[in-house]
């Protein structure tokens, strides 16, 4: 279903190619007249160009080549084009390369009877490097085409049409495609590769194919294991490229690429809203559907997603989900209603994006697994529950850190999703937004009593570096019987200093304590993770609370 939705996206496509074409950066063109007579080379980057400038991008004919020599029609690396080599190549290998170029021109002047491609056929036949002075930049490696009578000769449809021929040979062995289900020649390798994986090749990487006996069956090698006619092949991976070129539809996460698209056009941007929500646009989308005003028409358009990670030189398909546009819309409205917290000073919280939330769980972005933000994002626009490892995950690294922000706003919304995704009720997102007196939770008290006593520590010693939390934080979270009777006594001196010299502090930390532990019976001897979980956000929100209260600053984001 995968590949026959990338197809369905090639139909509407402007930018499509011609057949066996892709976009290609070209360095140089060789500018000829009518008669095959050098005028020169011309630089396509410009006289200051630096050596990054790999060339202007256009399309060009292409062809699939590891080991053997395959050349390119009329556009192709020096060493096919003109036989330039350096001290690294080896000439009778260049020398092939280039005959087999001149070759292949020479076939495409016959079928054609083009003038330009007779140009160039007349051109090569003269050619001779050691009678003519190259460019001092132009090197072996960069990618050159022909220009005659300042016309490009391959995008002429009769070359474009030969190119298509050459490279998609039709024989008496046909089958039924799985993508158009006509009866076709399959393609013995896929023409496209796909682009931009995460760690994937610069080159590109096959998304089907099979290089190793295991993954061959019934005698059938390479892509013919699942067979696709050249032109669906072709369409499904220009689709993928077009997707991951657009920033409106792909997201990177870690090491994998999500790409998303709809089966007729749809001006909805679910990656924006995924990667870097706007309030202006999460407002707009939770009206939408909590009001019945819809933002556009067409809830009822297919909506597709994949995630596409690099394993072995190879596409590997992560993830795949298929729903509707208006599905979609009522889960990510779901998705900001579940996350709305405030922020560390009291204030309304700006929506948070896919990624920090993920990175909420890790140290450091290297760290990511794919799992993490695969999990969120299929919550995000499938809906349903966010697993409890991702609560364990949170609670893991905020009790291993050290020297920073225990509950950060990411974290602390996370484990409120999590904790609140398994409640069937829509309101629920609103009761953990901040600070409940009123929730008599044990776990969320206790939470609350640390934030307090870490903030009488802070007022009475101005400027300290470790506080309590950075001692207790883990003991507390996990065992609260074992470290805060330790905790209260050791407050005592703190707020003895606080009613000498700052009597108003004093009576506000007096008051919280009070209004805390006159709900707590007992210290719960053990919490499990969704305990856990109800004690950091107690510890989040009291913290907000009071910085909204003192207004103080302690410079911790």
């Amino acid at each position: 279903m995968l590949l026959e939705s990338l197809r369905e996206y090639s139909m509407r496509l402007e930018d499509m190619s011609p057949v066996a074409y892709i976009k290609t950066p070209i360095r140089w063109f060789i500018d000829l007249d009518g008669q095959g007579n050098l005028l020169g080379f011309v630089s396509t980057t410009g006289s200051k160009a630096g050596g990054k400038d790999r060339g202007k991008m256009m399309y060009t004919p292409n062809i699939l080549r590891s080991s053997g020599i395959k050349p390119k029609l009329l556009a192709d690396k020096g060493d096919y084009v003109l036989g330039l080599a350096d001290e690294k190549s080896k000439p009778e290998r260049v020398r092939e390369c280039h005959k087999a170029f001149v070759e292949l021109v020479r076939q495409c002047a016959a079928a054609t009877n083009n003038p330009s491609v007779l140009a160039v056929q007349r051109f090569l036949h003269n050619w001779d490097p050691e009678k003519i002075s190259l460019p001092e930049d132009l090197a072996p490696g960069d990618n050159l085409t022909f220009r005659v009578d300042g016309r490009l000769p391959v995008e002429d449809p009769d070359v474009q049409a030969f190119w298509a021929d050459y490279t998609n040979p039709q024989t008496k062995e046909t089958t039924t495609c799985l993508l158009c289900g006509q009866l076709k020649t399959p393609a013995e390798r896929h023409p496209v590769k796909i682009k931009g994986i995460p760690g994937g090749q610069t080159a590109g990487m096959a998304l089907v194919s099979a290089n190793e006996k295991a993954f061959e069956s019934y005698g059938l090698e390479a892509s013919l294991i699942a067979p696709i006619c050249y032109d669906c092949a072709e369409r499904y991976g220009k689709a993928a490229n077009a997707l991951i070129e657009d920033d409106t539809t792909h997201l990177r996460l870690g090491s994998c690429i999500y790409l998303f698209w709809t089966r007729k056009p749809s001006n909805f941007s679910i990656a924006s809203l995924l990667s870097d929500p706007r309030p202006e646009d999460v407002k707009a989308l939770l009206a939408s559907v909590y009001t019945g005003r819809q933002v556009e028409p067409g809830d009822d358009n297919l909506f597709y997603a994949t995630a596409l990670a690099s394993s072995g030189g190879r596409v590997a398909v992560r993830d795949w989900i298929e729903t509707t546009l208006g599905d979609v819309k009522n889960n990510l409205s779901r998705f900001f209603i579940l996350q709305q917290l405030v922020d560390l000073r009291g204030q309304e919280g700006q929506p948070l994006g896919l990624y920090p939330l993920a990175l909420s769980t890790v140290r450091e972005a290297k760290d990511l697994p794919p799992t993490t933000p695969r999990a969120i994002l299929r919550f995000a626009l499938k809906g349903g529950v966010l697993p409890y490892w991702l609560l364990l995950e949170a609670v893991k690294r905020a009790r291993a850190e050290r020297g920073r922000v225990k509950i950060t706003r990411p974290r602390a919304a996370l484990i409120k999703m999590v904790l609140l995704s398994q409640k069937p009720n829509l309101a629920e997102g609103s009761a953990l937004k901040k600070l409940d007196t009123s929730n008599r939770n044990p776990a969320y008290l206790c939470g609350r009593l640390l934030a307090a006593l870490e903030g009488i520590q802070r007022s009475a010693l101005p400027g300290i570096n470790t506080t309590i939390v950075d001692r207790f934080y883990g003991t507390a979270s996990a065992a609260p019987a074992a470290a805060f009777s330790r905790l209260l006594r050791g407050s005592q001196g703190h707020l003895g200093k606080l009613r000498r010299e700052k009597p108003g502090l004093y009576y506000y930390w007096q008051q919280i304590l009070e209004a805390i532990l006159g709900n707590l019976t007992a210290f719960p001897s053990v919490l499990t993770l969704e305990e856990q979980g109800y004690f950091a956000l107690g510890y989040y929100h009291q913290r907000a609370a009071t910085r909204e209260s003192v207004s103080s600053d302690e410079g911790e984001e």
